[in-house]
């Protein structure tokens, strides 16, 4: 897209156009990544934080008889596993990546093929069931939005039903395959 635009302002023979507007673009996203840098840094420190209070394990506990029914043969992958979840239940998607890698390790059976379990938490991580959009209510308020909230509940819906349809696809699937 860079190309295709300094292609179209030499054509037009905009040079300072093409200038002003990459120098535009760039101020647009840093301050956009300072916005963004705050609820990043406060979910990032409140999750390392419960971890280091051991509430992580407690929640990772909790949710290991849920965590069994969708993947019954990765018990070890609960606290990642529940990690990633909880990060993309509170919108924080680049927060979850780090638990999204380990439970991925942990699933890992080294047979060089996914199991059931690693497909169903890649459905569940990118249909993940978002509560609070963080980024995405970030960026609408850094953008200027009257109403930066107003996602909260159709995201909510719409993840729910993404989620549900996950699940069941890899369970469909899952039956299929074998």
């Amino acid at each position: 897209m860079t190309a295709a635009g300094i292609i179209a302002f030499a054509v037009k023979g905009d040079g300072a156009g093409a200038l002003a507007a990459m120098t535009r673009g760039c101020e647009n996203a840093i301050t956009i990544t300072f916005e963004l840098a705050g609820p990043y840094l406060l979910w990032s420190g409140l999750m390392r934080t419960a971890d280091e209070a051991g509430l992580v394990d407690k929640l990772a506990r909790a949710m290991r008889k849920p965590l069994s029914r969708l993947m019954p043969d990765a018990p070890q992958a609960a606290a990642p596993v529940t990690l990633n979840l909880a990060a993309n239940f509170f919108g924080l998607g680049n927060a979850a990546t780090p638990f999204g890698l380990e439970a991925m390790r942990k699933l890992d059976r080294c047979d060089g093929r996914a199991s059931d379990s690693m497909a169903m938490f890649i459905a569940l991580n990118s249909s993940a069931i978002e509560l609070l959009p963080t980024s995405v209510i970030a960026i609408r308020t850094a953008c200027g939005s009257a109403a930066p909230y107003s996602i909260v509940v159709p995201t909510f819906l719409a993840s729910a039903a993404a989620a549900a349809a996950a699940v069941v696809s890899c369970r469909l699937l899952g039956r299929i395959v074998k």
